[in-house]
C-alpha cells in the first residue's frame, strides 16, 4: 500500500509539474509571437500542446489558435521560418536584428515571468535558500519558521509514535525547540529516556511520549525525525527590486552550475583514458557527481508536488519561478534546435559568408534536435532510477 500511494503522490507531483511547465512553454512561445507581429512576421498559428489537434479557430488578426492533444508545451508558427525564406511576411525576409529579436523575445518573456513572481513572492516572503541571497538590508524582515519533521526514518521512535512529515516541533522534554540544533541537544541529553514531546499538526497542539534511541544508536538521530526550519525574507517598497536582483542572481548561479557540471563531465571522462589510479578515482567522483547535479523533466516535475505539499503555494511558486528561469537560461544556450542555437547559427553563416540553405539548415537543428532528445532520454531514465532508490 505504501508503495501505491508513493506512486500516486509521484504521479500527482509529475501532473502538477506537467501543467505548470504547459504554461511556462506557452508563456515562451507568445514572447516569440509577439515580437514576430511587431516586427512584420506572420504569425500562422499558436497552439497549445502538441498535434494531433483537438480544436483551433482563426482570429481576427488571421492567426489560428489550436489546442492539441498532447499537453508538452506549446508551439507557434510562423510564415516562411527558414533563414532562406524570402516571401513578404516571412520570417527568412526580416532583417537579422528582427530575427534576433524574435528569437530571444521567448527567453525575455521566461526571465520576466520568473522575475515577476520573485516580485509577488517578496511581498509575502521569499524563500532564503543561499547565505548571501539578494535583498534590501532597509527593506527586509527576516521571518523564520518552526521548526518541522522533514522526514521521518522507518523504524525509528518517531515512527513508532505516529510523527509525520510536515508537524511542527515545539517541545521537547519540556526545552522549547527553536532551531535544529536544540532539537538534536534536547534528543542527545535525553538519549534513551521516555520524554514527551509536544507538536502542532493542522492548528492542534498534541502531547505525546516516547521512548528516545540511546547514546551510540542514534544513526537516524535519537528521534529519527529528520528537521527542516524555512526562512523567508519579506519586502514591501523593494519587492520589484528584489525580484530583479534576485533573478539576476539565480541566471548567474545557473550558469555557473553548468559550467561546473561540464568541467565535471569533461574531467569524468578525461579520467578513464588515465593509467593513474588517482586521477581515475578523482575522475568517478566527478562523474557522480555531474549525475548528481543532472535532472531531467521527470526529475524536476517530480519535485513539485512534495514540495507543495510541504511547503505551500509559497514554495510552489518558487519553484515555479526557478523553472521558468531555467527554461531562459536553457533556451539561450548555443544548442541547435533551440533559440539560442538557432540564432548562433544564422551568426555563424553571416560571419563565414554562406548561404544558409534549407537544407543546410534543416539539417543542423534535425540533428541537434534529434542529439537532444537522446540525452533528455538517457536523464530521464537516470531520474527514475534515483525515484526507484528513494
Amino acid at each position: 500500500m505504501s508503495v501505491f500511494f508513493a506512486v500516486l503522490s509521484f504521479s500527482l507531483s509529475v501532473a502538477l509539474g506537467l501543467l505548470l511547465l504547459v504554461v511556462l512553454v506557452v508563456l515562451h512561445e507568445l514572447g516569440h509571437a509577439i515580437a514576430a507581429r511587431r516586427n512584420g512576421v506572420t504569425v500562422e498559428e499558436f497552439g497549445i500542446g502538441f498535434p494531433p489537434q483537438a480544436w483551433s479557430k482563426k482570429l481576427k488578426n488571421g492567426t489560428r489558435f489550436s489546442l492539441n492533444w498532447l499537453p508538452l508545451g506549446g508551439f507557434v508558427k510562423l510564415k516562411g521560418e527558414h533563414d532562406s525564406d524570402k516571401l513578404p511576411g516571412s520570417y527568412g525576409a526580416v532583417s537579422l536584428w528582427s530575427k534576433t529579436k524574435i528569437l530571444l523575445a521567448g527567453v525575455v518573456m521566461n526571465w520576466l515571468a520568473a522575475a515577476a513572481i520573485f516580485t509577488a513572492l517578496a511581498l509575502v516572503g521569499i524563500p532564503k535558500i543561499l547565505p548571501n541571497q539578494f535583498s534590501v538590508s532597509q527593506d527586509s524582515q527576516i521571518i523564520t519558521q518552526p521548526v518541522a519533521v522533514a522526514a521521518v526514518a522507518p523504524g525509528s521512535p518517531a515512527a513508532a509514535v505516529g510523527l509525520k512529515q510536515g508537524d511542527q516541533l515545539l517541545a521537547v522534554a519540556g526545552r522549547t525547540i527553536t532551531s535544529p540544533e536544540s532539537l538534536y541537544a534536547a534528543t542527545r541529553d535525553n538519549a534513551g529516556k521516555r520524554v514527551t514531546i509536544l507538536y502542532r499538526r493542522t492548528g492542534t497542539e498534541t502531547a505525546l511520549q516516547v521512548t528516545l534511541r540511546p547514546s551510540g544508536a542514534a544513526a537516524n538521530g535519537y528521534l529519527g525525525a529528520v528537521p527542516r526550519q524555512g526562512q523567508f525574507i519579506r519586502s514591501t517598497w523593494s519587492a520589484p527590486v528584489v525580484g530583479v536582483g534576485l533573478t539576476a542572481q539565480f541566471t548567474k548561479l545557473t550558469f555557473e552550475s553548468l559550467g561546473n557540471l561540464v568541467i565535471d563531465l569533461v574531467r569524468g571522462v578525461a579520467s578513464k583514458f588515465s593509467s593513474n589510479a588517482a586521477v581515475r578515482q578523482a575522475g568517478d567522483k566527478a562523474l557522480s557527481d555531474a549525475n548528481a547535479g543532472v535532472a531531467g523533466p521527470l526529475g524536476i516535475l517530480g519535485v513539485i508536488f512534495p514540495a507543495a505539499k510541504q511547503a505551500g503555494w509559497v514554495m510552489l511558486l518558487f519553484l515555479t519561478g526557478i523553472i521558468s528561469l531555467t527554461l531562459a537560461v536553457m533556451n539561450i544556450l548555443p544548442i541547435p534546435a533551440l533559440d539560442g542555437g538557432r540564432l548562433f547559427v544564422t551568426l555563424l553563416f553571416r560571419a563565414i559568408k554562406q548561404p544558409l540553405t534549407k537544407q543546410r539548415e534543416d539539417k543542423i537543428h534535425t540533428t541537434g534536435f534529434a542529439a537532444l532528445m537522446v540525452l533528455v532520454l538517457l536523464i530521464t531514465v537516470l531520474d527514475v532510477g534515483k525515484f526507484i532508490a528513494r
